[in-house]
C-alpha cells in the first residue's frame, strides 16, 4: 500500500484547481452581503481584497517552495515559528475550508433545487467526497471542465451587465419568492468601515490559491510550479471579479444588489433572454460543485499533515490504495455536512473568511522568518498582509467573529492535548 501521495500535477493542473476554488462559491454568493457593507464602493473592496490576496499569495508562494509538502500554513507555522503556531494555522484552515465547503454546498442546493436546498446540498457533499477518495487526477479532470463552463457563464454575465443597460430597479420576482438574502447581523452600510467589512467578505472568494499550496507533495517540480500557479490563478481571478463587480453595479446598482438573492441571475434573466437566467443557475451549480471538490481536497491534505504529527487522530493519516488519504477525505466531508445543516451560505462565507484571514496572518508571520535567499518578495509584503488580515478579521460581522474565536480556541486546545499523548511504540 503506498505510504505517500503521488506527484502527478503540472502547472496547468494546479492553476485550474486554484481557479476551481476561487471562481466558485464567492462569485455567485458574496455580492449581496458585500454590497450591504460597502454600498457603491464595492469595487474598492474588490481591489483591496486583491491587495490582501496578493500579499498573502507572495508569502504562500515563497513558503510553499521552501516546504514542498502537504499541509500548507500548518507546516509553515510549525517549521518557521513554533508547533503552537502551526496548530493555530491548521485549525484555522480546517474551520475556514470546511465552512467554505458548506457554503459551496449551500449555494449548489439554492440554485439547483430552491424548494429543498438542504437535501440537495447534502447529496452533493457525498458525491464530492467520493470523487476525492477516488483520486486527485479525477478531481483535476472534473475541475478543467467545471472551470471552463464557469468562465463562459461569467463572460455572458459581464457582457449583459456592462453592455445591456441598467435593469429595472425593482427587486426580481425570484428574489421576492426566495426572500431577502440571509442576514449577517448589523452592517456598517458604507464609509471606510463598510468598505473594510466588505473587503473581508470578498476576500473569501480569493482564497483558492491555498488549495494549490496544500498540493506540495503532489506537483511536479514544486519550486517552479507552486509559485507560477499561485500567481497565475490569482491574476485571472482578480480580473474576473473586477469585471463581474462592474457589471453588477452598472446593471443593477448597489441598492438593488443588496436585495438580490441571486444577482447574477437577476442581471441576465429578462423576458427577452430568460434562457440566460437558466444558464447562470446551471453555471452557479457547476461552479459551486467545482469549489466543493477543490476545497475538500485541501481540507484532507491539511488533516493528513496534522495527523502525521499526532495533532489529529493518527488513523486519519492512512493512505489508500489509490494514493489518497481516504479517511481524511471522509472526515472533511462529515464536518462539512454538519456545518451545512447548521449554517446558511452567507453565514458560512463570513465564518470561512474570518478563519482564513487568521490562517494567512500566521502564514505572513512565518514568511518573515524566511532567510533572504528563500524569499522572492520583499518583507514589507508580508508585514502588510499580516496587518490587513488581522484588521479585516475583526471587522467582519460580530457573530461570525465570536463563533470563529470559540472554534479556534476549542480546536487548538484539542489538537494540543492530542499532541501530548504518548506516541505508540513502532
Amino acid at each position: 500500500m503506498p505510504s505517500s501521495v503521488q506527484r502527478r500535477l503540472g502547472t496547468a493542473d494546479a492553476v485550474v484547481l486554484g481557479l476551481a476554488a476561487m471562481l466558485g462559491t464567492g462569485v455567485f454568493a458574496v455580492w449581496a452581503p458585500a454590497a450591504a457593507a460597502a454600498g457603491p464602493w464595492l469595487l474598492v473592496a474588490i481591489l483591496l481584497a486583491g491587495v490582501v490576496a496578493t500579499c498573502n499569495a507572495a508569502s504562500t508562494a515563497d513558503l510553499a517552495v521552501a516546504h514542498p509538502e502537504s499541509g500548507g500554513g500548518y507546516v509553515y507555522g510549525r517549521e518557521r515559528l513554533a508547533p503552537a503556531a502551526g496548530r493555530l494555522a491548521g485549525v484555522a484552515f480546517l474551520i475556514g475550508k470546511t465552512a467554505s465547503a458548506a457554503a459551496a454546498a449551500g449555494v449548489f442546493g439554492w440554485y439547483v433545487l430552491p424548494a429543498n436546498p438542504l437535501a440537495t446540498a447534502l447529496v452533493v457533499i457525498v458525491v464530492a467526497t467520493a470523487m476525492n477518495i477516488a483520486g486527485v487526477r479525477w478531481t483535476v479532470l472534473a475541475a478543467w471542465a467545471l472551470v471552463s463552463g464557469t468562465m463562459v457563464v461569467l463572460l455572458l454575465v459581464v457582457v449583459a451587465g456592462i453592455f445591456g443597460g441598467a435593469q429595472d430597479v425593482s427587486t426580481s420576482a425570484a428574489a421576492q419568492a426566495l426572500g431577502p438574502p440571509e442576514p449577517l447581523g448589523p452592517m456598517p452600510g458604507g464609509g471606510v468601515l463598510g468598505v473594510l467589512t466588505a473587503t473581508g467578505l470578498v476576500f473569501f472568494a480569493f482564497t483558492g490559491y491555498a488549495r494549490i499550496a496544500t498540493l506540495g507533495e503532489e506537483v511536479r517540480d514544486p519550486r517552479r510550479t507552486l509559485r507560477r500557479a499561485i500567481m497565475i490563478a490569482l491574476a485571472i481571478t482578480m480580473i474576473t471579479y473586477l469585471l463581474v463587480g462592474t457589471a453588477l453595479l452598472v446593471g443593477l446598482g448597489s441598492e438593488r444588489l443588496v436585495s438580490e438573492t441571486s444577482p447574477l441571475v437577476a442581471l441576465v434573466d429578462t423576458e427577452q433572454a430568460s434562457a440566460l437566467g437558466v444558464l447562470v443557475r446551471v453555471g452557479a451549480a457547476v461552479a459551486a460543485g467545482s469549489a466543493l471538490l477543490s476545497v475538500l481536497v485541501g481540507v484532507s491534505r491539511t488533516t493528513l499533515a496534522m495527523a502525521r504529527r499526532g495533532e489529529l487522530p493518527r488513523s486519519l493519516a492512512s493512505i489508500g490504495g489509490r494514493g489518497t488519504p481516504w479517511r481524511a477525505d471522509l472526515a472533511g466531508g462529515a464536518v462539512a455536512t454538519v456545518l451545512t445543516v447548521l449554517a446558511g451560505p452567507a453565514a458560512a462565507i463570513a465564518l470561512s473568511a474570518c478563519s482564513v484571514l487568521i490562517y494567512y496572518a500566521v502564514i505572513n508571520l512565518a514568511a518573515l522568518r524566511l532567510p533572504p535567499a528563500d524569499r522572492r518578495w520583499p518583507p514589507w509584503t508580508a508585514w502588510l498582509g499580516l496587518l490587513l488580515c488581522v484588521a479585516l478579521a475583526v471587522l467582519l460581522p460580530v457573530q461570525q467573529v465570536l463563533i470563529t474565536a470559540v472554534a479556534l480556541v476549542a480546536g487548538w486546545t484539542t489538537c494540543t492535548a492530542l499532541s501530548h499523548r504518548p506516541r505508540p511504540h513502532p
